[in-house]
């Protein structure tokens, strides 16, 4: 087996790159906000984080690096090898010839920049101006797991012009149609808006996923794979894993808010849909994810799925469902805008690339 080799979210995960908080800075405002962040919140976030460009608190960072070593405690002794980043300095402003930002983000979600199909990395293109170099973390590691086998691809470096953002975006559009504030300029995708079920991929627009990046996808992956669109009905929709959640062979965690369930596509009438139970509040209402982030768990194999301990409707209903709920305290976490499933990338999965349609 090569030592990248991952078809989908639930065969045995045997080793997973975990993300940082270390050196986060929080981000200077980009055009993306006007459709993922509620009118006001981004100037209560600036006064709790900081402003753009400001390192995180430290006691914020305190907090969320305890968490996540506690889970990574939790992925060690279930038997998966961890696997960490390399330090980068994200303070450090930069720029193209056509566009500047402050500062970068962070490393806290592999999830978002590369996507692992089989035995191969993806580097996204991604629509976030301050998120342009956040690859860099990674880089020891893809060197290493190339010289192992690995097939290693970066999609075209996205321009990230003026012309990629809506300037005329407004909740809700004029028409009454569903539109995200992303234009189909240049194919852009994160990594995070996609779910993998062996040879059929599940995946959504959104406000950094185009349909153009879509097409680049499929057309990169060719005929052994299929990607299905799932129509998310939420305007601040950004990455499908808060929505949608593949849990082990014919079922799926389904967001009952963000999905019409009647909508979905024909292929998903042999699974099982898990709806997912009404979340409780977050702790931190300005904390920058949505309150399903519950969803965005992490299967260890088809039973064993790590969970955020104050989710007790949802660890109730997987253990209902026949799962095996391991919670781990990680709410300290979403100023960093990511669970489970984004702050890890699995990089090997025992098992091989099967048809479950």
């Amino acid at each position: 087996m090569s030592l990248v080799n991952s078809h989908n979210e639930w065969d045995p995960l045997e080793e997973v790159i975990i993300g940082t908080v270390d050196g986060s800075m929080f981000p200077g405002w980009n055009t993306i906000n006007v459709a993922t962040v509620p009118p006001g919140m981004w100037v209560e976030m600036e006064n709790r984080f900081g402003g753009g460009g400001s390192p995180y608190p430290k006691e914020i960072v305190d907090v969320a690096r305890k968490e996540l070593e506690d889970f990574v405690h939790i992925l060690e002794s279930e038997g998966v090898k961890v696997r960490r980043v390399d330090k980068c300095n994200y303070a450090a402003s930069f720029s193209t010839p056509d566009w500047g930002v402050s500062s970068g983000f962070c490393a806290a979600n592999p999830r978002d920049p590369f996507l692992v199909i089989g035995n191969e990395i993806i580097e996204t293109p991604m629509a976030d101006r301050n998120r342009y170099f956040e690859t860099w973390a990674y880089r020891s590691l893809f060197k290493e797991y190339f010289k192992g086998g690995a097939k290693w691809t970066a999609a075209p470096k996205p321009q990230l012009l003026d012309a990629l953002y809506d300037a005329d975006y407004t909740v809700p559009m004029p028409d009454g149609l569903m539109r995200y504030i992303v234009t189909e300029f240049e194919p852009v995708f994160d990594a995070a808006d996609f779910v993998r079920c062996g040879r059929d991929i599940f995946c959504q627009e959104s406000n950094v996923t185009n349909q153009f990046g879509i097409t680049w996808l499929q057309r990169h992956l060719g005929d052994e794979y299929r990607i299905h669109t799932l129509k998310n009905r939420s305007p601040e929709a950004i990455h499908i894993d808060t929505t949608f959640m593949p849990l082990a062979p014919g079922k799926v965690l389904v967001n009952p808010e963000y999905l019409d369930i009647d909508q979905l596509p024909d292929i998903l009438k042999s699974w099982e849909l898990l709806i997912a139970p009404e979340p409780p509040a977050l702790s931190d209402p300005l904390c920058g994810v949505s309150e399903w982030a519950g969803v965005n768990v992490l299967m260890l194999d088809e039973e064993r799925v790590i969970v955020e301990k104050k989710q007790e409707p949802l660890i109730k209903a997987l253990k209902e469902w026949g799962f095996k709920p391991i919670p781990c305290a990680f709410e300290h976490y979403y100023p960093f805008l990511g669970s489970f499933h984004c702050a890890t990338l699995d990089i090997r999965r025992r098992g091989e690339l099967q048809s479950y349609f």
